[in-house]
């Protein structure tokens, strides 16, 4: 795999500032990073961020103050009709015409991109287009809903229409924006089974926000945004690593014992009277091959990505970008 520092970005965002006619603050604060080819990116932070701003000037829909964005070898100031026929968009509320099949939805979604040119009927559509609509609906299991009227549809089957309409011309990169909320956990899920068989497949860039953090755990790089500023930006290990430790937490009948096992560690006594043993450079099986007395309690933490999300936020502070 070719190293990021030896590949041209597909989305590069330096210096971008946003700020409101009537606000005092910028919603989007002079931030600036790279997405390559390939990569799932999640792009995270709390409500009032900058995140939904950022996304809105990535795909077109909102002018930036100042800065420079190129997707491709597209320029933001000069080049937008290029950009919007080389991604794809989920946005966070449902952009279908309710009145309108599923299909017709399609239809005219291709038209306006110009991948295919409108026909009145699916019918007088040309055989390609017939057969990627037909893929996309068996993967996602929407080949009997096809051809309903949108406004029968439950949340998840409109998310899954969404998803198929953003596929249809092969973009660079796909935006999901909030793309599971509202959906179920059982839909939540099957979107997420296609879309990482799309990432893994087709060698498709995502460009994720979203308010539940675990589906950003898969993700490539994380990068994290508040105030309108960005505190983190490297993998989510890196982040875990940089935000919270991790540790064993051990207890013994003979606690006396068990302390003498673990001399040669830095121990903590936990509240219930245990011991937590930190590690970084030293691993588990290194540590607990040390203890000979018979354990009554064996608790290992490994933090998840929310937990150092959480704590990054939280506390406010900027960690410093890591590339």
């Amino acid at each position: 795999m070719v190293h990021q520092k030896e590949q041209k970005p597909v989305v590069h965002v330096a210096s971008l500032v946003k700020k409101y006619r009537d606000s005092e603050k910028k919603a989007v604060d002079d931030i600036s990073f790279d997405v390559f080819p390939g990569e799932f990116f999640a792009f995270l932070g709390p409500n009032g961020a900058g995140k939904t701003t950022t996304i809105s000037i990535l795909t077109t829909t909102l002018a930036k103050t100042s800065g420079v964005v190129m997707i491709g070898d597209f320029d933001m100031d000069k080049q937008q009709k290029e950009i919007r026929q080389s991604i794809g968009i989920v946005f966070q509320n449902p952009s279908l015409d309710a009145n309108l099949t599923a299909e017709e939805n399609i239809r005219l979604h291709v038209s306006l991109y110009g991948v295919y040119g409108y026909k009145p009927t699916f019918r007088m559509m040309p055989q390609e287009y017939k057969d990627k609509i037909a893929e996309l609906a068996k993967i996602l299991g929407m080949d009997r809903e096809m051809f309903l009227q949108v406004k029968t549809f439950s949340g998840g089957m409109k998310r899954k229409l969404e998803i198929i309409r953003s596929l249809m011309h092969k973009p660079k990169v796909l935006f999901l924006d909030e793309p599971t909320q509202g959906l179920d956990a059982v839909s939540r899920r099957s979107l997420w089974t296609y879309l990482k068989k799309v990432h893994r497949d087709e060698g498709m860039t995502i460009f994720l926000t979203t308010h539940y953090i675990e589906e950003a755990e898969g993700a490539d790089r994380v990068c994290i945004v508040n105030h309108g500023k960005i505190l983190f930006n490297g993998t989510p290990d890196e982040m875990k690593d940089q935000m919270m430790d991790k540790y064993i937490i051990v207890d013994a009948e003979d606690r006396t014992a068990l302390k003498a096992d673990l001399a040669s560690f830095v121990t903590e006594n936990t509240d219930d009277g245990g011991l937590r043993i930190r590690f970084t450079e030293n691993t588990p099986q290194a540590i607990l091959s040390n203890i000979k007395v018979p354990l009554t309690v064996m608790d290992l933490h490994i933090p998840s990505l929310e937990e150092a999300y959480v704590n990054l936020v939280s506390n406010g502070k900027d960690s410093g970008e890591v590339c």
